[in-house]
């Protein structure tokens, strides 16, 4: 018995022995791992804070670019991105394929076979997911809105940011474009200020339950996001907008290889608007053909825009004088023989003064080689910034290419031959003859503002760059430069605008042969400018344009599809600042059918019982019951059938059906809702670019086409037929 009890407790002391060792181990490992916090090498601390932490990127939102006036012509948006889930182990998945294709198809731009197809592919490769292709992403609200009222099993989204164009191809070529993934600014502005545009993420830590919901009262770090910088433009979208939709008809009238236009201030440099054609829409990237601004990035033989800055020397030095008389025709110099552009017929002897208005080869070659001297021509042409870039705000600016060995080159170049330059260097040159000779820098970028703090950043004034020339000079070059336009002799007849003083000057350039030596021949091949100011004795614009080889009639020049671009441009912008009689002004000179008063404040139906038998049409703005304003204003005249604009004291206005009305009624009903117009053609309203019904608000612009009625009527009167039979 007693030996049975010794085994036993010498177990029970071993089996104690073996408990105590391994408590003390145990024990060991448990104040090891709290004095360490390893396990095996790995960190318990960064496990539980990886199990229990939760991080969620803050994005920044990408700088806005905007217009003159704080319109926006870029700006980063929320947009969804449609996608499929197959996976049956999840809770929504693609149940029915051709019951989602069939729906959803129509909603993404995809065939209903392809969607099919797609969804089957994907469900027989086992694919957790699938994207639903180009149509599936950077939906808008309304249009993700559209999909989810579906209540598809399996369709989901997921939010993205999304670079937004909202006026489509204005002044794309200066914007530029950034990828939809927000990754890669591939042109333009976007491009060369995207570190000042760019956000920067920032990062929310915090503590969570094993359902990854944040805990009550966690201890949080955070990481705010930067947003970009807002880039506030010169643009001036009044003048670009009209700029775009002209350059749009030219470019559908006459088909030319390219076009370039360029609307400037000439007291402050500012570019108020420019265009390229083929141009492109930012928020459709892909379908770009043409990459370069050639506003500032091509260079070319500007043909005679340069004979304003020969004659500019020649004058300025002293050497120029406009009654001398010369003989026309041809001029030999060394082995080469110029010729005037009619065939080297020249106009017999003629004056210098009357050389410039026909655009003569021979008499700005003689001025350079005879008078002002080789040296000279030059030393003037990098007065006036033809040597070097103007240093525009814009990338890509390209290099002129001087010619300039020795005459044949001087005389070339004095007529526009030979030497290359680029547009954006001929307006900084011509803002000294239309600024009395201080020549400005061209610049489009306004100022840049924090949009975090509303601090400026950086803000560009206008900088004179040179003065080239002398306040008189400048004003005999207008006057000069006005002949062009106004003289029997002048080359610049198409660009006379009635009312107004047009100075400026026709360019023909030649375009070298890219197969061969030598330049191209025919008709309509050659790059077709125009160079002008207005109004004259005191430019408040200047505007270039440039059209290569348009489709023209034998019969037709090429100044028609240039001043069709310049004049309606001119025209619209000079109006658009007041440069002209208001609408007011002209209104006053009509004879008095009808006497308005002034109905402020008066009910709407006291207005209408007032003008009860009257001939004159009432058009009530608003579903308000009292009269805000008026056009026209009291105690002016009206002949019968014009029309009484009244708006009311409502929150919301719509746009109704103008079609028919006359530009006087377009312009008054402008006037009373505070819209910006832009008008093309003559006569009566045949489109507008605001659908009738729509709501409209103080600011916004409207493009109206105008024609004949019989145009818009669709019938010709028995008048017009004879006319087309002649």
């Amino acid at each position: 018995m007693e030996i049975k009890r010794s085994v036993t407790n010498k177990r029970a002391v071993l089996l104690l022995a073996i408990f105590i060792v391994l408590f003390s181990v145990l024990l060991g490992r448990i104040v090891y791992i709290q004095v360490t916090k390893e396990v095996d090498g790995q960190d318990l601390r960064a496990i539980a804070q990886d199990r229990w932490t939760r991080s969620e990127v803050i994005e920044g939102v990408r700088g806005t670019i905007y217009d003159r006036s704080g319109s926006a012509l870029a700006q980063e948006l929320k947009s969804y991105t449609v996608f499929a889930v197959l996976d049956n182990n999840q809770t929504s998945f693609v149940e029915d394929v051709e019951e989602t294709a069939r729906q959803l198809a129509p909603l993404i731009n995809l065939s209903e076979e392809r969607l099919e197809q797609a969804l089957s592919t994907g469900l027989a490769e086992g694919k957790f997911q699938i994207e639903l292709g180009s149509g599936a992403r950077n939906l808008t609200f309304a249009e993700a809105s559209e999909i989810k009222d579906l209540e598809l099993s399996g369709i989901h989204f997921r939010d993205e940011p999304r670079r937004y164009y909202p006026k489509q191809t204005y002044a794309s070529h200066v914007i530029g474009y950034t990828e939809r993934d927000m990754g890669q600014s591939r042109m333009g502005l976007e491009r060369s200020l995207d570190e000042l545009l760019k956000a920067e993420d920032g990062l929310l830590h915090y503590q969570s339950d094993r359902r990854g919901l944040a805990l009550p009262n966690p201890n949080q770090h955070i990481t705010p996001a930067t947003n970009g910088n807002d880039v506030y433009l010169t643009l001036d979208s009044n003048i670009q907008t009209a700029l775009e939709q002209v350059m749009t008809q030219v470019e559908t009238e006459y088909d030319p290889e390219k076009m370039i236009a360029i609307v400037a201030d000439p007291k402050t440099g500012e570019i108020l608007a420019m265009s390229n054609r083929p141009s492109f829409n930012p928020n459709q990237y892909e379908q770009i053909t043409n990459y370069l601004n050639y506003a500032v990035s091509d260079r070319y033989e500007p043909g005679s825009t340069m004979k304003i800055f020969t004659v500019a020397a020649a004058i300025e030095e002293g050497v120029y004088n406009g009654q001398e008389t010369y003989q026309s025709g041809s001029i030999q110099v060394a082995d080469v023989k110029f010729g005037d552009h009619n065939e080297g017929r020249g106009w017999g002897t003629i004056t210098y003064d009357e050389g410039f208005l026909r655009s003569s080869n021979v008499a700005m070659s003689k001025l350079v080689l005879e008078k002002l001297g080789v040296e000279k021509l030059y030393d003037y042409l990098q007065r006036f910034g033809f040597d070097s870039k103007t240093g525009i705000d814009l990338p890509n600016e390209a290099e002129s290419l001087m010619a300039r060995n020795g005459r044949v080159d001087a005389a070339a170049t004095s007529f526009g031959q030979g030497t290359a330059v680029t547009p954006i260097q001929q307006i900084q040159a011509a803002t000294a003859i239309a600024n009395d000779g201080q020549m400005m820098k061209p610049y489009v970028i306004d100022r840049i503002i924090n949009s975090d703090t509303n601090e400026v950043i950086e803000k560009k004034e206008p900088e004179v760059v040179g003065q080239p020339i002398s306040k008189e000079t400048a004003k005999h070059v207008r006057e000069l430069l006005g002949q062009v336009v106004t003289a029997s002799a002048g080359t610049g007849h198409p660009y006379y605008i009635e009312g107004f003083d047009v100075a400026g000057k026709t360019g023909t350039a030649q375009i070298r042969n890219p197969h061969g030596t030598g330049y191209i021949r025919g008709h309509g091949e050659n790059i077709f400018s125009f160079l002008g100011m207005a109004p004259k004795d005191d430019p408040k614009l200047i505007v270039y344009v440039a059209v290569e080889r348009p489709k023209i009639g034998q019969l037709e020049s090429g100044s028609a599809p240039t001043s069709l671009i310049f004049n309606t441009i001119m025209k619209h912008s000079l109006q658009y600042l007041n440069i002209t009689p208001t609408v007011e002004e002209i209104v006053e000179k009509t004879e008095k059918g009808f006497e308005t008063e002034n109905y402020s404040e008066q009910s709407i139906d006291k207005v209408k019982e007032t003008l009860s038998g009257e001939q004159i049409e009432l058009v009530v703005l608003g579903d308000g019951g009292k009269v805000e304003a008026q056009q026209p204003i009291g105690a002016k005249g009206m002949l019968p059938r014009e029309r009484l604009f009244l708006r009311t004291d409502s929150d919301t206005f719509k746009m109704p059906d103008i079609t028919g009305w006359s530009n006087r009624d377009v312009r008054r009903f402008a006037k009373v809702l505070e819209l910006n117009p832009t008008f093309f053609g003559n006569g009566y309203v045949k489109t507008q670019s605001i659908e009738p019904g729509t709501k409209i608000k103080k600011g916004e612009y409207l493009v109206i086409e105008l024609d004949s009625l019989s145009e818009i009527d669709g019938e010709s009167s028995e008048e017009e037929v004879e006319q087309t039979v002649e």
